[in-house]
């Protein structure tokens, strides 16, 4: 039996404001939908955002000092000695706060030539100059490099008598994307960056992140420099088996106490990198949380309204159904009319959907400068939408479908 869409098309008219209102009621989901659906691939992939160290194995302690008089390098190279001698460390170093996602910043514009900084400083801004960018330096103590993980590409590590309390005139080891960026197609060791101060580049390593992200072509601008930590609160950098992470903080901190008695360490400043990341990534999370439950939300109200006004239908098209059954219609012919009347009135929704779904995003972009809309999501989102209405609309269209023509043309 052929189905029967001037019925279905004659139906809908009878009831054009509650079928006009479930369409808008799609349509508005769907423009939602596609876009929060968006947003939090946008959102999980920010999360996942790879730092270039081996995350699971790094810990940090804090120690601050309560003494103005301490000499810190002295004091330094005694807790390094102390923590390095705790079971399962595998190195360790005296670093500056600012490392990947630290959230903080240590942030340095440089360029590749002196005529480049020249004009640089003559505009006052290194923006539109090339081979002119800013850079965040990360600073250590001996030992620097492989507690942080960092793998060298080519060039060398720092010798130890470059290591220094002042930046000035120090060697620095460049990230990959920042030696692209500086000197494209050309080999970075041996140039030197041109800034405050010279520095020559004596080493590439793999990209690491900053400790902010801002955009993909500067997220991993970073450099390493030899500058010795100099304030009276020192961070320790620990590497240790990831399993064996949370016994190496209890004894660091029992190590650092013994070490130099007159200073401060409490629980927050021992943290493994894992806490790091989930603390600059938390507004992330608790946004995809709340855009999850949004999207959830709005999927189940329009379900519910779909198989709400589908049985409400079956319920006033009883007489109408057990004619139909009556004249030879079978149960399968009463329930695919339902499914064609509901993919007429969740499509048209959906297609609506779809140009207000660009319209939203267009909006977002001008408005908060996220990405493009990737085409392809609205066809899945109207997908979607569309199998919710099957699924919402099965239910009452298989109930209508079983009632026996007799009782149906009595019921009416």
């Amino acid at each position: 039996m052929s189905l029967p869409l001037r019925p279905i098309l004659a139906s809908l008219r009878h009831h054009r404001m509650t079928t006009t209102l479930l369409s808008l009621q799609v349509a508005l989901t769907c423009a939602i939908v596609i876009n929060a659906v968006f947003l939090i691939g946008v959102r999980v992939e920010r999360i996942g955002t790879p730092t270039g160290l081996p995350e699971g194995e790094i810990s940090l302690i804090s120690v601050q000092g309560v003494q103005d008089d301490t000499n810190v390098q002295a004091q330094q190279q005694t807790d390094l000695a102390a923590l390095r001698a705790v079971p399962g460390v595998t190195a360790a170093a005296a670093v500056e706060s600012t490392l990947p996602l630290s959230g903080g910043a240590n942030d340095m514009g440089g360029c590749a030539s002196q005529a480049a900084l020249e004009q640089a400083m003559a505009a006052r801004s290194a923006d539109g100059i090339a081979s002119c960018v800013e850079a965040t330096y990360y600073a250590g103590s001996p030992g620097f490099t492989q507690a942080l993980g960092a793998h060298l590409v080519s060039g060398r590590d720092f010798l130890p008598d470059e290591y220094a309390t002042d930046i000035r005139n120090l060697p620095v080891i460049v990230s990959q994307s920042l030696a692209q960026r500086m000197w494209p197609d050309q080999q970075a060791v041996g140039k030197t960056i041109y800034g405050s101060s010279p520095h020559v580049v004596v080493g590439v390593i793999d990209d690491l992140l900053r400790p902010r992200l801002r955009s993909s072509d500067q997220d991993r601008l970073v450099a390493l420099t030899p500058q010795l930590p100099d304030a009276t609160t020192t961070q320790y950098l620990l590497r240790s088996a990831p399993g064996d992470r949370q016994r190496v903080l209890r004894q660091a901190r029992d190590a650092l106490i013994k070490a130099g008695p007159m200073r401060l360490l409490s629980d927050k400043d021992q943290k493994t990198f894992a806490d790091v990341r989930h603390r600059y990534f938390q507004r992330d999370t608790t946004m995809v949380g709340l855009l999850l439950a949004t999207t959830l939300a709005l999927l189940f109200v329009t379900a519910l309204g779909i198989g709400g006004l589908a049985s409400f239908w079956v319920q006033q098209r009883t007489r109408q159904i057990g004619i139909r059954r009556a004249i030879g219609a079978t149960r399968r012919d009463i329930l695919r009319y339902f499914q064609a009347e509901n993919t007429l009135i969740v499509g048209t929704g959906a297609v609506a959907g779809m140009l207000a779904a660009v319209a939203l995003n267009q909006w977002l972009m001008s408005k908060y400068e996220l990405p493009r809309l990737p085409i392809w999501y609205l066809p899945i989102g109207a997908l979607l939408l569309w199998a919710l209405g099957q699924l919402a609309v099965f239910w009452p269209a298989r109930r209508a479908a079983a009632v026996p023509p007799v009782v149906a043309t009595r019921s009416a």
